[in-house]
């Protein structure tokens, strides 16, 4: 029995205490009644009898509301409000992740908010505000007839809704009578307590606004990037215009019903004389014009996976009527806090020391060329990171100048394109700043539990402070050879053995628009035959080409999808195969998850379950039901097969360099001239991913060496999967469905290129008796700490003479 029901059943109680000691008097009553009313007209009688029930009813009514009254706030607790307890993030093993408290609240007089706001307010939501006492009965009644004609509407004061916004608890949820009335008794006692003008005020700083904002100011500062004093008409429109559902109606998720929604409280202002018809013309005319900025939380706690949780709480809470900033909820995430540490460590130490790699490479006309982190680190602080770049990429960087802000302002408030451009790149701080933000290299990690399917570690940038874009959920990225496992988990699906022999040549693939697609290898074709085992192990792109060609499209996106990539839409053209629709790398490491849990899919969980205030369960999400995306068979093939990439393949500085010798899988992948880097590894007990590159794409890695996944993204996996094994986090002994311990890695190994997509290697609509271009085989090199680059780098790109600002 819940609080209502119990309080309910105790009104009863009195209510039969109250009139059970006049049950022997009403009998007499009646007899006398019956008495009176037999020598009278059926009229009389008829109107004799409803005038005494209507007596009865309103006498019983009002022995209800004197019962209620001490059971609603009372003074001191409107003077005091009732301490709320903001809902708690924690990870799988107990730890503070973050919370829901009101720190996104900043209080504000009402003189210190715009007038349109207060105008567009009391016009949409309470037009008789100065004239009630708290409860509007004329309002009510006016709407339970439109309920009855079937136009149902709300008769709630503002009073009644900050009494809802004060005493969540005490009030509650339920639509009841019950519940109303204490809503109404409670909000003429806050009329009785305050002026119109602190009720006001206290409405406005206490409603919620989503993203965390509570509070007038608040949501301007996140919808508009402004204080609440500076709103004007549109804007104040918009805000109010969310507080009949803050979610249905978020303008920058549902900015069309927002936008109605604003100009349905435009129509209730125009109404109410705050403006003549002409204007309110005008002001529906405009579009919704938003400057969202989700402020920082002040508890500095936040990452990325909590960022994402709490999106997605606020989403779940709206939908199932909680106030996480009140209602004290407790809610685990799968989050392991010393696995979190591990990645968080991982992407510090790797990706600080490949942007001293970047800075170098790029500072000089000529790079060390060296394959050892140590010789970049130790050069970083003798240059001038990008020096070269900067010169030799001017139109580049003019490009970078127009794309922001504040070029478009100026450009929009009349100053010539060529004067606006001159002036900001003059502007030396500013020009740092956007050098320093294009030259920053990025990167993103997650670890899943395939068996599960929790996240386990999530860093979604370098630097959660500084850039809160997620390359995790939100980043899409060419995942490169990442893919190619989806291309032969296919073929394995279709019959084709893992032995079956193709020729290692540039082929002409036939695209069904008649197209033809010609791909190449970066080292060149061989020209004898290779099982499609070693084209994965070894990424041919020619190979895998075949082996699309011989499974076909559907087969291979239907797959990728059934596995995990059901988020991103995979564009179904042949180069597919080598990894050119972009992706996320939460879908991605979904996808081998899936394959390690031998074919298993499992939608990604990162909630447990959610607690109230005292404990109890009120939602559980840790068991998923796997979905069937592979044959155990085929992955466990395919499995076997990218063993062979760590083993001997593009992946075994995973090996050699960090000492991983459980049964591990995994496949690198590197696009077009070194945009991005990826790196999976997959272990019985855990799955892990890391990508690498520039937020802009257009900035790269120099070098063909530092820009592959195999040199790049792997450091981040295999820091993190030593930290692992270490800790004992996860089983060394786990292995695979017919694995078996792998031999010591030897102190060096060669390993192939990877072969990723250069500018040519995709030929769209070249003619079929085109011969196929030349193939230049480009010299392995050796991944081995503190020795040189074998070969001569490749030779800088022609300086472009532009001068430095």
């Amino acid at each position: 029995m819940d609080q209502d029901e119990k309080t309910e059943s105790g009104i009863r109680q009195q209510a039969r205490d109250l009139f059970g000691s006049a049950g022997g008097r009403a009998k007499a009553g009646v007899r006398q009644a019956h008495g009176f009313l037999s020598g009278r007209p059926r009229r009389q009688q008829v109107l004799i009898i409803g005038v005494a029930s209507f007596v009865v009813l309103l006498a019983a009514f009002i022995a209800y509301l004197v019962i209620l009254i001490p059971l609603t706030p009372g003074v001191d607790d409107l003077k005091q409000v009732t301490s709320a307890r903001p809902s708690t993030i924690l990870s799988s093993d107990g730890k503070e992740l973050g919370t829901f408290e009101q720190g996104l609240q900043e209080r504000v007089k009402l003189s210190q908010v715009s007038p349109h706001v207060v105008t567009a307010l009391i016009a949409t939501e309470d037009h008789r505000f100065y004239d009630h006492h708290g409860v509007d009965f004329t309002r009510i009644g006016g709407a339970m007839l439109a309920s009855l004609k079937g136009d149902a509407q709300g008769g709630s004061t503002i009073t009644q809704q900050l009494a809802r916004n004060m005493f969540p608890e005490e009030i509650g949820r339920a639509r009841s009578i019950n519940r109303k009335l204490k809503e109404l008794i409670t909000a003429i006692k806050i009329e009785n307590t305050y002026s119109k003008t602190e009720i006001l005020e206290a409405y406005l700083n206490t409603v919620p606004f989503l993203y965390n904002a509570r509070g007038i100011e608040m949501a301007a500062r996140t919808y508009f990037g402004k204080p609440a004093s500076r709103l004007d008409v549109l804007e104040a429109a918009t805000l109010v215009g969310m507080l009949k559902g803050t979610y249905y109606y978020n303008p920058v998720t549902n900015p069309e019903r927002s936008l109605a929604r604003r100009n349905v409280v435009l129509a209730q202002m125009l109404k109410r004389g705050a403006f003549n018809e002409a204007r309110y013309k005008a002001l529906v005319k405009r579009p919704l014009r938003l400057d969202f900025e989700r402020q920082a939380e002040r508890s500095g706690r936040d990452n990325h996976f909590t960022a994402y949780v709490r999106k997605w709480l606020l989403e779940w809470a709206n939908e199932n009527d909680y106030d996480l900033e009140l209602d004290g909820l407790v809610v685990q995430t799968t989050l392991d806090s010393n696995l979190q540490e591990a990645a968080l460590r991982a992407v510090e130490k790797q990706a600080s020391a490949l942007q001293a790699v970047a800075d170098v490479e790029w500072a000089n006309p000529s790079p060390p060329g060296s394959t050892s982190i140590g010789t970049y680190t130790s050069m970083r602080s003798s240059i001038a990171p990008f020096d070269y770049y900067w010169h030799t990429h001017g139109a580049q960087l003019d490009a970078f100048v127009r794309e922001t802000p504040d070029y478009r302002k100026a450009v929009d408030g009349g100053e010539a394109p060529a004067a606006a451009l001159k002036r900001i790149k003059a502007d030396r701080s500013f020009m740092k700043r956007l050098k320093e933000a294009k030259a920053r290299l990025e990167a993103g990690f997650v670890a899943i539990d395939p068996t599960t399917g929790e996240v386990k570690a999530w860093v979604g940038s370098r630097d959660f402070a500084r850039d809160q874009f997620d390359h995790v959920a939100q980043a899409a990225r060419q995942p490169g050879s990442t893919f190619k496992p989806f291309v032969y988990g296919a073929a394995l699906e279709n019959g084709i053995p893992p032995e079956q022999p193709y020729v290692d040549a540039v082929m002409d693939i036939r695209a069904a628009d008649g197209t033809v697609w010609r791909p190449t290898d970066m080292s060149g074709t061989t020209g004898r035959q290779m099982t499609m085992r070693d084209g994965l192990v070894y990424s041919k792109n020619t190979i895998t080409a075949q082996v699309m060609r011989d499974v076909g499209l559907p087969p291979v996106v239907k797959l990728a999808q059934n596995l995990g990539i059901r988020q991103s839409k995979l564009a179904q053209v042949p180069s597919l195969a080598l990894g050119t629709s972009p992706v996320t790398l939460l879908e991605m490491v979904s996808g081998y998850a899936s394959i390690a849990a031998q074919g298993e899919y499992r939608k990604p969980v990162f909630v447990r379950r959610i607690s109230d205030r005292d404990g109890n369960v009120i939602a559980d999400f840790a068991t998923v039901a796997p979905e069937r995306a592979m044959s155990a068979a085929s992955s466990a093939t395919l499995i076997d097969m990218l063993r062979g990439v760590v083993n001997r393949g593009t992946g075994t500085a995973v090996r050699y360099r960090f000492g991983i010798n459980g049964d591990v899988a995994g496949k690198t992948g590197t696009t077009q001239n070194n945009a991005d880097g990826w790196f999976i590894l997959m272990h019985p007990n855990l799955v892990a991913g890391a990508w690498v590159g520039f937020n802009d794409n257009r900035v790269t890695m120099r070098s063909s060496y530092w820009g592959q996944g195999g040199h790049n993204a792997i450091l981040l996996v295999g820091d993190f999967f030593k930290s692992a094994l270490d800790a004992g986090k996860i089983d060394r002994e786990a292995l695979f469905p017919g694995g078996r311990p792998p031999a010591p890695a030897r102190a060096r190994e060669e390993e192939p290129e990877e072969e990723f997509i250069e500018p040519g290697d995709l030929v769209e609509g070249v003619p079929a008796d085109e011969p196929a271009p030349v193939e230049q085989s480009v010299d392995e090199a050796e991944e081995v700490e503190d020795a040189p680059m074998e070969g001569v780098p490749p030779p800088p790109p022609t300086p472009v003479p532009t001068p430095l600002y």
